[in-house]
């Protein structure tokens, strides 16, 4: 009972500037299915996400829609849940799927990120990952509306090594992984692609990650792969 998804190649090269400009963005699927499952009150604001790969990295777009985007931490590692984030948990081996990455990311690109090195300690970080974001709007001036702030990540397959039966993967493989949407100065948001069934508000319920299937095809762009 949870979500699944192909991830298809990308077609070309992606630039990582925040902008998920590129022809493969706009062909590949669009993850616009996410839950409120700890709603109280206030605006449902839509979340859509996108994913593709190549032989390097694994490619994350989320695009947020947000009347006031707020984020105040710049520190790698700092807590960056309670400004408006994004947060993408990935268990690479489907045999173990306690054994996961979480990768978070604020409204200023600051990162924190975890995995199964040294016990899921600060001190490790994935040096070669990733992270641009644009806003349409202005960030920490709540007296205006702003539209959405889209975040462009690529996460490179050298960071899972160890802990991946295959990389880079290889067509069919599967692995689970979950993607967020928190936080937020006004109008707090919670949200998941794939429900983790929890009775508070928690992210780090690898059982209840979705699926994903690496795809060898490659997306589809003006009607020809």
């Amino acid at each position: 009972d949870v979500p699944h998804a192909t991830i298809e190649r990308a077609a070309g090269p992606i630039t990582i500037d925040g902008r998920l400009d590129e022809p493969s963005w706009a062909a590949t699927t669009h993850i616009d299915s996410f839950s409120f499952p700890w709603w109280t009150e206030g605006e449902r604001e839509r979340t859509e996400a996108r994913m593709l790969w190549d032989d390097k990295a694994l490619y994350v777009g989320f695009r947020a829609i947000d009347s006031h985007v707020s984020a105040t931490l710049t520190e790698r590692d700092d807590p960056v849940s309670r400004d408006d984030c994004v947060e993408v948990f990935i268990a690479p081996d489907t045999s173990d799927v306690s054994i996961y990455y979480n990768f978070e990311f604020n409204a200023l690109g600051t990162t924190l990120d975890r995995s199964p090195h040294q016990e899921r300690s600060s001190k490790w970080n994935a040096d070669s990952l990733r992270v641009a974001v644009t806003i349409d709007g202005t960030i920490n001036q709540q007296d205006d509306i702003d539209s959405l702030w889209t975040t462009e990540i690529a996460i490179p397959f050298d960071v899972f090594a160890g802990f991946a039966p295959h990389l880079p993967p290889m067509d069919g493989d599967v692995w689970r992984l979950n993607l967020y949407r928190t936080g937020g100065a006004i109008n707090l948001q919670y949200i998941t692609w794939s429900p983790t069934q929890a009775e508070k508000p928690s992210f780090h319920v690898p059982k209840r990650f979705g699926v994903v299937h690496f795809s060898r095809n490659t997306v589809t762009l003006d009607g020809t792969d």
